[in-house]
């Protein structure tokens, strides 16, 4: 079985090497030196004061390490199989420049024997360690059958202790463990800081175990375990439990106390160890294999991934974006074309008629003054004043009218020149068009009407033949009486008739004159309106053309513009789209070949059984 995972783990190796990443290549050369190892390295972890060194020293039955007074584990201590006890300090040299300390070469460390019986000064970092040195770990010899099958248990440090000097070592010691024991006292459930260390060592280790101490001294540690248990299920670690008493199994030791040597539970816990020991080249082996591949495959798929994605991004942002950007100036100019022309013609239709519409109002406000004024005026009397009048208020009507033709079309001229708004520059044309200053003598000139005077002579014969009428009547009426015709009564009647036949023909008069002259201002009136709608449309049409042709300019000039770009977009667009996709092709076939290893590396594991967690008796 072993040449099955050996095979793929060499797959892995040869994959990291085609990718350029050396880093992972001699992260995947020691896992496979470490695999071959038949050691089994257990890696003893936890918090301070949770019983980690009384652990190992129970598993060896033997007090290799310092536990109790105050002591500390400050440098990580390794307990393998030696004929004779030995201890040393084993330091590396400085980390240089290119070269961690944790690299050195083999032999290249510092070994300084240290005495039996000063075990607790070398694992306190203060004996047989070089100040200045590299990381440095104890290692102890004992002779132990447990040992001398190959099992390996290495000591840490308590995991809160950051600074500590044997922290690199015990993270070099993480890296070469093949399994690992949490360690937790029964006094209280994991911690939050616990479950994080089991959360991050599971994804790099396969075997791993939460050894739960001192159950000798909680009489409730089932309840504990079993709260454990659900914490460890909840946060989805698959590592088993064991609850123990490493005083129960060194005073079962010392008087050969198979029962009470049951009762600590460190039978399930070295079952295990033995298990995992028989099992490391090929069950945990697969494991490991497993696990290396999913870390590898996950750091070669994810700059492969962040490449794809930068280019998705450069595809939105680079030569493509740019071609599409400049199709898109290309249609929006076109659409730019049809607003600006649709909003010229508009406008000027609607200045047009407003224009003709105020100077319409304008004139029929001045009829409106001049039929009020003529209704009680004469023309004979008021011609030359009213005609002074006329003259002005027409010229301020033309005027006023003009001026708001000007207003009208610079209105409109920014109105077209906003659908050029996006192009970020002013694209208003040069104006000049004003109310001319010789405006009042452009104007039709109203001659004087033909009206009709009263003279003299028609006023004698009007009233010499109304007071023929009443000396007729009144004469004929007396005879009657017996008084001749003429008398002083129809003289006087005849005089009277004759005064009202002339005041009566003189207002007969006045009303025609007054309708004469309305007629004749309603006919210069309309005249000047003509005149003056014909110069406005004149001047709106040559304005209207201006605004087209300049209009009509610019957009050529964008126009022009905006292709010769979408022409070299369209360029850069092709070829960068030819290196992209060739890119894209070899992106995705290093994708398809990680996720066949990493298939090919999971189907070492699909058939491993799941670790089922003992208890001992209670």
């Amino acid at each position: 079985m072993a040449g099955i995972w050996l095979d793929v783990l060499d797959e892995i190796a040869r994959t990291c090497r085609d990718h350029g990443r050396g880093d992972l290549l001699q992260a995947v050369r020691r896992k496979r030196a470490q695999l071959l190892d038949p050691t089994l390295r257990v890696l003893v972890v936890g918090e301070p004061n949770q019983g980690k060194s009384q652990l190992v020293n129970a598993i060896v039955n033997a007090p290799v390490c310092p536990v109790g007074d105050g002591r500390t584990t400050v440098l990580p201590t390794v307990v393998q199989h030696a004929d004779v006890p030995s201890v040393a300090v084993v330091q590396a040299p400085p980390a240089t420049p290119g070269r961690s300390a944790g690299a050195a070469l083999p032999g290249a460390v510092e070994r300084t024997p240290v005495p039996v019986d000063r075990i607790a000064d070398g694992v306190a970092g203060t004996l047989g360690r070089r100040p200045g040195g590299g990381p440095a770990y104890v290692e102890i010899g004992l002779p132990r059958a447990l040992l001398g099958a190959g099992l390996v248990l290495v000591d840490t440090p308590g995991s809160d202790e950051v600074g500590a000097p044997g922290a690199a070592a015990s993270v070099a010691a993480l890296a070469r463990a093949d399994a690992v024991l949490l360690v937790t006292d029964s006094t209280r459930e994991l911690s939050v800081a616990e479950l994080n260390v089991l959360l991050h060592v599971t994804r790099s280790h396969p075997n791993v175990a939460v050894v739960q101490t001192k159950i000798d001294l909680v009489s409730d540690w089932r309840a504990v375990a079993e709260r454990n248990r659900r914490h460890l299920a909840e946060a989805g670690v698959p590592a088993a439990l064991i609850p123990v008493s490493a005083a129960l199994r060194l005073r079962a030791a010392a008087t050969d106390d198979r029962t009470l040597n049951a009762e600590s539970g460190f039978p399930a816990l070295i079952a295990r160890l033995q298990r995992d020991l028989a099992g490391k080249s090929d069950v945990l082996a697969r494991a490991a294999v497993g696990l290396t591949a999913r870390t590898v495959v996950e750091q070669l798929a994810a700059p492969l991934r962040a490449e794809l994605e930068s280019q998705r991004v450069e595809e939105q942002s680079g030569p493509m974006a740019r071609l599409h950007a400049a199709q898109r100036e290309v249609e929006e100019l076109r659409r730019c074309s049809v607003r600006w022309q649709n909003t010229l013609n508009d406008e000027m239709a609607d200045l047009l008629s407003d224009l003709e519409y105020d100077l319409r109002d304008r004139t029929r406000q001045i009829l409106r003054e001049v039929d009020e004024a003529f209704d009680s005026a004469d023309p004979l009397v008021a011609w030359d004043t009213f005609q002074e009048w006329l003259a002005r208020s027409l010229t301020e009507a033309a005027e006023a009218n003009h001026e708001w033709l000007v207003q009208r079309c610079d209105f409109v001229a920014r109105r077209v020149a906003a659908n050029f708004a996006r192009y970020g520059y002013d694209v208003l044309p040069p104006w000049s068009l004003t109310v001319p200053e010789d405006l009042a003598d452009r104007l039709p000139e109203m001659e004087r009407p033909t009206i009709d005077r009263f003279t003299a002579s028609q006023k004698v014969i009007t009233g010499m033949k109304g007071s023929y009428g009443g000396l007729l009547m009144f004469g004929l009426a007396l005879t009657l009486a017996g008084m001749p015709m003429i008398n002083p009564v129809s003289i006087g009647a005849g005089a009277l008739f004759g005064g009202k036949s002339i005041r009566d023909e003189s207002r007969q008069l006045l009303r025609r004159r007054q309708a004469t002259v309305k007629t004749a201002v309603q006919r210069h009136v309309d005249d000047f309106f003509v005149r003056v709608v014909k110069d406005c449309r004149d001047a709106a049409r040559q304005v209207q053309r201006m605004l087209r042709d300049h209009f009509a300019a610019l957009t050529d000039e964008l126009q022009e513009g905006i292709i010769q770009s979408l022409r070299t977009a369209k360029q850069a667009a092709d070829s960068d789209a030819a290196a992209r996709d060739q890119r894209q092709r070899e992106i995705k076939l290093k994708m398809t070949r990680l996720a066949a290893l990493y298939e090919q590396a999971q189907q070492l594991t699909a058939g491993r059984p799941a670790a089922v967690p003992l208890e001992p008796r209670a």
